[in-house]
């Protein structure tokens, strides 16, 4: 029966509703517009409900507000974290509930053995609190560094090494929660406990009564306990009502994978666990899958932390990875591989516990066909789990356009993983699904399999909804395993909740849902469902448009990194967006609105830095399609052309601005010169750029030149780029020479020399035409430059010093798609830490310095150069929290500054007391820090200067090799 919440979702929200929402929220917190209501649509799952309302949550008592509205009026609510469900848990066509910034608190308790944690901090975030303590949280989720502790506790999400043990029911002490009527709960707290059982008594009776039917029921007790010795996140976590004696207990556990269906997890305790440091890693492929997973029941007994299972086909997808044994790729069907990990809490119980595994590994080394053999090496162990961790975007990456791939979770009994195994193989032939991969986490019998899947056909439909009915029966019926171990049942796996847990346990869940929801306005449709088809309605298209973006999945990976991740878009919400865009049914009015939204919500706020794709697991640049989308409409053609082809003009032009701006500042003052600007700004569609107080001054024009005979010794060319040519160094800091005379003195100390192109003034590697779409300007640039350095490098192969990171990184990929002899290019960073400190002596400061790694060095893999140069500078340093890229994004700062505003918003609470000096290495990006840090920052050529002589008596080579 349709509940009266359900029949809602096709009415308009009752304007009562909505008045009462502003009343007392922000109207910024309230997004009714198109474009954004279609971006929040989709989450990682392969379902899209377009929300009415999207409802942006700051705090506790606005969250609780809003469900007692929700509850007075009768409106469904759904809760998101990080929206990385892969069952269409956070999607709705009612209100979704999104977390601002502000849910991002945590605090480490008990020297570690305890962490509170706000469900809008990332699960990696919380780990990296935890490391001076040796500690972790149980549960590590393949998506750690993405989905957010809410998502975690409301999934019961898992992982590799977390196994049933450790994930978060076991590991929960106490949480804050929010009922639906709207009653704050902190079960840490006696006076909020007491308060509770007195306004809620009827609600921990009930529980009291389920809790005793099930004891009183012998065969639906070991039913439950023969469920959750398995992983299982199917429907609710009803062994609560096993496991504990307290109503209160019972409560929160069942909390735990609810999928905000009974609640708001507004923070939870957890008991985290021991990080032993020590590691080992090793890969063994066998013969046959038979024995492998007759080696795994043998491993259960050892001290082994993951045994990760991967089928034939699963290793041939990734047959061309850095550590795999050579003829993975012809291996037979019936072939499989286990990845397996040890740990130790020192080297020696290290050693021992390998040598307890090995002896179990070591009868079966008949049956291997190759092996990786353990080892401690970091690196090569990196290699090993990018093999597993690489299986799922390969598939990914050769899907065909306009399909999506599925990826879904079960467990057998560990006893059965073999049959199970050869049951799935059967399954997918069956079912035409040829490229499906196995793999997962076998000391559990937790199996992921990822298979392809259009959407776009009812034919296709029908084949998906078959197999999941086969795949239902199989797994239930046949070895009394979990349809859900550890991803969460969501819309997906709803329908077939009553199949595995049969009538009695699943009226069971109805009971409990009742109690803490009997309005049914929290994320109705997702647990409980009783409509047979749900698992296929709302299903997502997946337009073919373009090759690069048609392999998106919109897993929400990326979203992390993005500067403008609170300000407009994500990545993820790009792509999204623009599809629903192209392949949508709009008016003309709403097409045309939703251009115009794109415009700033998608390309003009967009840092286009392309840190995106390192998160992405099929390695899309969405900042490479937002470029191409600014050259379709490029502004002032004309003007970049002759900007580019008379450079050193336009640099006396800009030096010129520069210097007349820093005049007007000085007359009118800070505050007339920013209200001047502004009205210009507004006067000029935004041509003319805003500005305020951390605005750089005028390099002088021969600073550039002065360094060419700053020092003696071995050559090294050197490229300084026109931000650093343009700009002077920063007001406020205590060195004000130019980073060219700071580099020849640090070089010289070194022994080297540097050699600047006599043409440097008309050169730019072409980064600023890059960002705003001209391609072929930019590529001229670049090519002209690459030229140019060339013709000084090459013939003795002298190495390159490129001052800035944005363009080394240009420069660097421009090269790597050209033949021929490439030159030696080197990022500050990198020449300094590899060529130049060790010739140096080093007296590191006391005084703290932060650092800001910047986007490009990030994406260069020389963001370790940095650190690591910086650190043998300074005694403490200071990397902040949670700000991958600045959102200067070279010019962006000047003309879009709320980008640069947002992306840096808690960079001014993580400088460290007594800190005056920040290092970074892009003058642009340098800029947007000063302005909202109070502190300058300057590149770490300049720190590395201050603390270091020459080395005496260096004997090492005249040039680096």
């Amino acid at each position: 029966m349709q509940s009266q919440a359900e029949a809602n979702l096709t009415e308009a929200l009752p304007a009562a509703f909505y008045n009462a929402l502003k009343a007392f929220l922000p109207a910024d917190n309230l997004i009714r517009d198109l474009a954004r209501r279609l971006a929040f649509s989709g989450d990682a799952s392969f379902y899209r409900l377009t929300p009415k309302l999207v409802v942006r949550i700051d705090n506790l008592i606005q969250l609780s507000q809003l469900l007692k509205l929700a509850s007075d009026h009768l409106v469904p609510v759904t809760f998101r974290a990080a929206g990385t469900s892969l069952c269409g848990q956070a999607v709705t066509d009612s209100v979704l509930v999104t977390l601002s910034e502000h849910w991002r608190g945590a605090e480490v308790l008990e020297q570690g053995t305890k962490i509170r944690l706000q469900p809008g901090v990332i699960g990696a975030q919380a780990n990296r609190m935890l490391q001076p303590w040796g500690r972790k949280i149980g549960p590590d989720p393949a998506s750690i560094d993405s989905c957010k502790v809410g998502g975690i506790a409301a999934n019961n999400a898992s992982g590799m090494c977390c196994g049933v043990k450790q994930n978060s029911y076991h590991t929960l002490c106490d949480m804050t929660l929010v009922m639906a009527d709207g009653t704050v709960l902190d079960t840490a707290d006696v006076k909020s406990v007491t308060a509770f059982e007195n306004s809620h008594g009827p609600l921990l009776d009930g529980l009291r009564v389920l809790h005793e039917q099930v004891r009183q029921d012998q065969a639906l007790a070991e039913k439950i306990r023969h469920k959750y010795r398995l992983k299982n996140t199917t429907g609710y976590g009803i062994n609560a009502l096993l496991d504990f004696e307290q109503p209160l207990d019972m409560l929160k556990h069942l909390m735990i994978g609810s999928e905000g269906t009974l609640g708001f997890i507004a923070d939870i305790t957890y008991h985290t666990v021991i990080d032993e440091g020590h590691r080992a890693t090793g890969l063994f492929i066998f013969k046959d899958i038979k024995q492998c997973c007759e080696l795994v029941t043998r491993l259960r007994d050892t001290p082994v932390t993951a045994v990760e299972l991967m089928d034939a086909r699963a290793l041939k997808s990734v047959a061309d990875k850095p550590a795999m044994p050579a003829g993975v790729a012809a291996l037979e069907e019936r072939s499989a591989a286990l990845l397996i990990e040890v740990t130790g809490e020192d080297e020696q119980a290290l050693h021992a516990h390998l040598q307890q595994v090995n002896e179990v590994i070591r009868p079966y080394s008949g049956e291997l066909i190759a092996s990786v053999d353990f080892s401690e090496d970091k690196v090569r162990n990196q290699q090993l789990w990018a093999i597993r961790k690489g299986t799922f975007p390969a598939v990914g990456a050769v899907r065909a356009s306009g399909t999506t791939v599925i990826i879904e979770d079960v467990a057998f009994p560990v006893a059965r993983l073999a049959q199970g195994v050869a049951a799935l193989h059967q399954l997918f032939q069956a079912h035409g699904y040829n490229e499906a991969i196995i793999f997962g986490h076998a000391l559990e019998g937790n199996l992921h399999f990822v298979f392809t899947q259009a959407f776009n056909s009812e034919d296709e439909i029908r084949r998906y909804d078959g197999f999941m009915q086969a795949l239902s029966e199989l797994v239930t019926a046949d070895f009394g395993g979990s349809l859900k171990a550890e991803h969460g049942t969501g819309r997906n796996m709803a329908p077939f909740v009553k199949m595995e847990w049969g009538e009695d346990a699943y009226g069971l869940m109805e009971q409990i849902k009742a109690l803490f929801d009997p309005d049914g306005i929290l994320n109705p449709g997702v647990i409980l469902n009783s409509d047979k088809k749900a698992h296929i309605r709302h299903l997502k298209p997946i337009p073919a448009l373009d090759p690069e973006l048609d392999k998106c999945i919109e897993c929400g990976f990326c979203e992390p990194v993005c500067p403008s991740k609170d300000l407009t878009l994500t990545p993820r919400q790009r792509i999204a967006l623009w599809r629903q865009m192209q392949g949508g049914q709009f008016s003309p009015a709403q097409k045309q609105q939703l251009q115009q939204d794109y415009q700033y919500l998608g390309v003009d706020t967009c840092a286009a830095t392309g840190l995106c794709a390192q998160r992405c697991p099929v390695g899309i640049n969405t900042g490479d399609f937002i470029k191409q989308l600014r050259a379709q409409k490029p502004k002032g053609q004309w003007l970049a052309r002759q900007a580019a082809e008379h450079f050193a003009g336009t640099a006396v032009l800009a030096r010129f601005a520069l210097q007349s701006v820093g005049l007007s500042r000085n007359l009118l003052g800070d505050n007339n010169t920013g209200a001047v600007f502004k009205g210009l700004n507004n006067i000029s569609g935004g041509a003319i750029p805003r500005w305020y107080p951390a605005w750089p001054v005028a390099a002088r024009q021969s600073e550039a030149e002065t360094s060419k005979a700053a020092s003696t010794g071995a050559a090294v060319v050197y490229f300084p780029s026109c931000t650093n040519r343009m700009f002077a160094t920063d007001t406020q800091a205590e060195d004000q020479r130019s980073l060219q005379q700071v580099l020849a003195s640090v070089l010289a100390k070194a022994g080297f020399r540097l050699l600047v192109p006599d043409n440097i003034n008309q050169l730019c590697c072409g980064t600023p035409w890059d960002s705003k779409g001209f391609k072929t300007i930019a590529g001229d640039k670049t090519a002209q430059s690459l030229a140019v350095l060339a013709k000084l490098a090459q013939d003795e192969d002298l190495p390159v010093l490129i001052d800035a990171s944005p363009c080394a990184l240009q420069l660097k990929q421009s090269q790597s798609k050209q033949e021929g002899r490439a030159l030696r290019l080197y990022e500050t960073a990198e020449f300094l830490y590899q060529f130049v400190l060790p010739r140096l002596d080093i007296n590191p400061q006391q005084e703290p310095v932060t650092l800001h790694i910047t986007c490009s060095s990030r994406r260069l893999q020389s963001a370790q150069h940095l650190l690591a140069l910086t650190r043998a500078c300074a005694q403490q340093v200071v990397v902040p929290e949670d700000i991958y890229c600045c959102g200067f994004a070279g010019d962006k700062g000047f003309y879009t500054p709320e980008l640069n505003a947002s992306a840096l918003k808690d960079l001014n609470t993580q400088i460290p007391p007594g800190c005056s000096q920040g290092i970074s290495n892009s003058r642009s990006c340098e800029i947007g820090l000063r302005e909202h840090s109070g502190i300058a920052f300057q590149s770490v050529a300049y720190l590395l200067d201050k603390v270091s002589s020459r080395k005496a008596g260096w004997q090492g080579d005249d040039f680096p090799r």
